[in-house]
């Protein structure tokens, strides 16, 4: 009996950690055979990725009966915050002097074009279809931000190099300052609208930005001179490795753009170091699984129990911001058109991809007006999932 007690606890167990473990080996497995899927159908590998992360939710809350929301738990968010750093830091060395020059001035009128023709149908249109306005004026500021991973990622895929992708990457790469911008004077209007401390959500508006700027420069300018100074291979990597964990956790510690900081940081390295190409080369050696547990952990933040209630309001904002993208996007053919580059009708639809910062200004929403907490993480959760999913057929079809 003792022999035969012996051999059925050969396992520990099954903790937290160790499922936390066993996760992430998995999604990583999953990812393999969706990058062979893809290869043989063409089919985007992304939007296969957030299909496996919305599996990874039904088990999880379906045949488990757990809660939705974080399958990893704490884990989740910093890995979510590298994936995204990792981007706008190779999104910053796009920046170029040589590139600003040249497009500098049509990537902010484009950019600019999108944002405000966007914000202005979805918030009128949530309006008139009888949603508070809480709802409509905050997912009409939410509606700026992109997910500037699955742009890239669409674009690494496509190999494209061209005028219009790099116009595309440069959008991107500043489309989130207007979204914080307008984010932060979204919530000002709202506070002063019902009572609250306007004067308080402008000022957190400002450290976001301003905050985001000084991280930038603080990691920025001592990377830009250690790049290359260091002999290439191990130590180049852990510089590269440094420098983002450094911008992910003083970005979350100091509450400011994770994005920005990033951004501000990659184009000091390229325009101030002449070995730049080898920070930006280890950091894109070792992005590709990072941007794997992004995609599926954004399929599997989706609350299943919650998705039906917020069904209304989340076709509205989809229809709505798509709507709002295209239109968006011919006033950006029009002022691309008078500076000699011919852009396709639908460009504003290739700036639909949408993530992590739409869940994260969800969440300040809903810290501020509980009242709406439901409704409102509900519809960014559910179409942040949908953009993932047929964004890069949008992305694809622009560069084409």
């Amino acid at each position: 009996m003792a022999g035969a007690n012996a051999w059925q606890a050969p396992f520990g167990e099954l903790g937290v950690e160790t499922a936390n473990l066993l996760l992430l080996g998995t999604i990583l497995t999953l990812s393999i055979f969706a990058d062979a899927l893809a290869n043989r159908t063409r089919l985007p590998r992304i939007s296969l990725l957030v299909l496996v992360g919305v599996g990874v939710a039904m088990v999880q809350q379906w045949g488990l009966g757990h809660d939705g929301g974080q399958p990893l738990g704490g884990l989740t968010e910093p890995l979510i915050q590298v994936a995204l750093v990792m981007v706008a830091f190779l999104m910053g060395g796009e920046l170029t002097r040589e590139r600003l020059r040249s497009t500098g001035a049509l990537i902010v009128m484009v950019s600019l074009g999108i944002a405000a023709v966007g914000i202005t149908v979805v918030g009128l249109g949530l309006l008139a279809l009888g949603f508070p306005l809480v709802v409509a004026v905050s997912l009409a500021a939410i509606s700026v931000a992109t997910d500037p991973a699955e742009v890239s990622e669409t674009l690494h895929e496509t190999g494209n190099k061209s005028v219009r992708a790099r116009l595309l990457m440069g959008v991107v790469a500043i489309d989130d300052l207007w979204g914080i911008l307008v984010f932060g004077l979204a919530m000002a209007l709202l506070s002063w609208q019902l009572d609250h401390d306007a004067g308080t959500a402008l000022l957190m508006a400002g450290w976001e930005l301003g905050g985001a700027l000084l991280l930038g420069a603080a990691v920025g300018l001592p990377a830009a001179w250690l790049t290359g100074r260091l002999r290439q291979g191990e130590p180049t990597q852990v510089e590269a490795i440094a420098l983002i964990l450094l911008l992910a956790g003083l970005s979350s510690w100091m509450q400011v753009s994770a994005l920005l900081a990033a951004l501000l940081a990659g184009a000091l390295v390229v325009n101030l170091s002449v070995h730049h190409r080898r920070s930006f080369n280890e950091i894109e050696h070792i992005e590709w699984p990072f941007l794997v547990f992004f995609f599926v952990l954004s399929g599997a933040s989706l609350d299943l129990h919650y998705a039906g209630q917020a069904l209304g309001v989340t076709v509205a904002y989809v229809l709505l911001r798509l709507a709002g993208r295209y239109l968006g996007g011919l006033l950006g053919v029009v002022l691309a058109r008078r500076h000699g580059v011919a852009l396709p009708a639908s460009v504003g639809l290739a700036m639909t991809p949408q993530a992590g910062i739409a869940m994260g200004m969800a969440l300040l929403v809903t810290e501020r007006f509980p009242d709406h907490a439901t409704l409102l993480m509900s519809a960014v959760v559910v179409s942040t999932v949908v953009f993932e999913l047929f964004a890069p057929f949008f992305v694809r079809r622009v560069i084409r």
